[in-house]
């Protein structure tokens, strides 16, 4: 902990010498403002600004040229932009010795590991009609995979005071929320205040660990004005339902995502406070990571959560505060949020349960736009049966976590992350427990 304290220590000594942070450039180039319009703190932190053009389904235009003709109205130039991220992580494990060709040893972080392109996504994005905007994000280190990581069509209509919508979607990793989220603590896994997401975010320490590994397809239906928006999807937990023939049915689109969120504006603190519900027994398109479920099987797709949110200044200085809590259960089907499977615990033994998490953190600026600091604890339980003989050992289920924080925008697209995450609680009394993670990440995009 002493480095990790020196190390951001060291960050905040130079941070007087740079300049204005900026963000992901593609929809900066459609309308002729710096990204810092739409950011608060630091990427990927939406101000209100930025939540209203996202809320539009990103077709606001600057001084970007347009074609435009009867029932046209498109930028003379497809925006793009590419994001990359090259990440070293640290943790207290035991390394792996590298046997023959290496073999094994790659994946274990207690080595030291280096993510080269840990993200490296080609983006393109904005507007395609007066009303309607698109979101494209590729992969491009990926070995073997698809180009095609996510993408999403917001159709969006002015009534007024409001705007009512429907967006198609689908995702390879971010979750149902992909459809539709104007939040920066981590509904959505892209939009998170911190790298360690799962430390930080109540709904992200329940993402992605079970079935879907974060999939999902769906159409988005939406209402939102200044006060709050609404978000009603119909879903499954597969990318790409029937994709070049792939045929998979759409009856199978059986899970319901319901998201209500209100975002007054109290004093000066602009708040995000919500909740949402995902319910529904649908169709994966994943490899299962939990018996019974396997691919093309049917997984429950349950959990709930409550999210606050709210962005401020404390000293003349940025500050968000962010607070969630997040509930899966775990079922007989095997849950999208929950990899625990129902069953009977014999005598001494604690049976599956609600895998949940309670998260609150803080992210301050010490100098706008160039270096923010933050601290999070999680308090959670896993969820996972835990047997007679591990209860004897003084294993349980206790899962929790406090992380530190600090983004560094060395230019006005180029930043450096430090997260550093202790681990505590019974689930990891056991030898060889993680109990500390360290990243180090180079953020950059263009």
């Amino acid at each position: 902990m002493k480095k990790i304290v020196l190390s951001i220590a060291g960050v905040m000594a130079a941070a007087a010498f740079a300049p204005e942070a900026s963000a992901l450039p593609a929809f900066a180039r459609q309308t002729g403002m710096a990204c810092t319009a739409c950011h608060a703190q630091h990427f990927p932190v939406l101000n209100g600004f930025g939540r209203s053009f996202k809320a539009a389904g990103y077709t606001m235009m600057g001084a970007q040229e347009k074609v435009e003709g009867d029932h046209l109205s498109i930028p003379s130039a497809l925006n793009a932009a590419i994001l990359a991220k090259v990440r070293y992580q640290k943790d207290n494990t035991a390394g792996v010795a590298a046997p023959a060709a290496g073999v094994g040893a790659q994946n274990n972080v207690g080595n030291g590991q280096l993510q080269f392109g840990d993200e490296f996504s080609l983006f393109f994005g904005g507007r395609v009609a007066e009303n309607i905007g698109f979101l494209f994000e590729g992969n491009t280190v990926a070995a073997g995979a698809q180009l095609l990581a996510g993408f999403k069509l917001p159709i969006m209509f002015d009534m007024g005071g409001a705007k009512i919508g429907v967006t198609p979607f689908t995702t390879d990793a971010l979750g149902v929320q992909y459809g539709y989220e104007l939040s920066s603590g981590g509904v959505m896994r892209a939009n998170r205040w911190a790298e360690h997401r799962r430390e930080v975010s109540a709904i992200q320490y329940n993402a992605d660990r079970g079935v879907d590994v974060g999939q999902a397809t769906g159409f988005a239906l939406t209402a939102q004005n200044d006060m709050g928006f609404i978000n009603i999807t119909k879903w499954a937990p597969s990318f790409g339902m029937g994709a070049n023939g792939a045929g998979i049915p759409s009856y199978d689109m059986k899970s319901t995502y319901i998201r209500v969120a209100a975002t007054p504006t109290v004093g000066d603190w602009a708040m995000v406070v919500g909740a949402g519900s995902m319910s529904g027994t649908s169709l994966t398109g994943a490899a299962a990571v939990v018996a019974p479920a396997v691919a093309g099987t049917l997984v429950d797709t349950k959990q709930t959560f409550f999210d606050f949110q709210a962005q401020g200044e404390v000293a003349g200085k940025e500050m968000g505060v962010y607070l969630q809590h997040a509930s899966a259960p775990a079922t007989i089907n095997g849950n999208s949020y929950n990899g625990a499977i129902l069953a009977v615990a014999p005598v001494g033994a604690i049976a599956a349960s609600d895998r949940k998490a309670t998260t609150i953190g803080v992210d301050y600026t010490v100098i706008p736009h160039t270096l923010s600091i933050g601290a999070a604890y999680r308090n959670a339980k896993t969820g996972n049966a835990v047997t007679a003989a591990q209860v004897l050992a003084g294993r349980g289920t206790q899962d929790n976590a406090i992380t530190l924080t600090a983004v560094y925008d060395l230019v006005q697209n180029v930043a450096l992350h430090i997260n550093h995450s202790q681990y505590s609680g019974n689930s990891r009394n056991f030898v060889g427990a993680q109990k500390n993670l360290t990243t180090f990440m180079l953020e950059a995009a263009w």
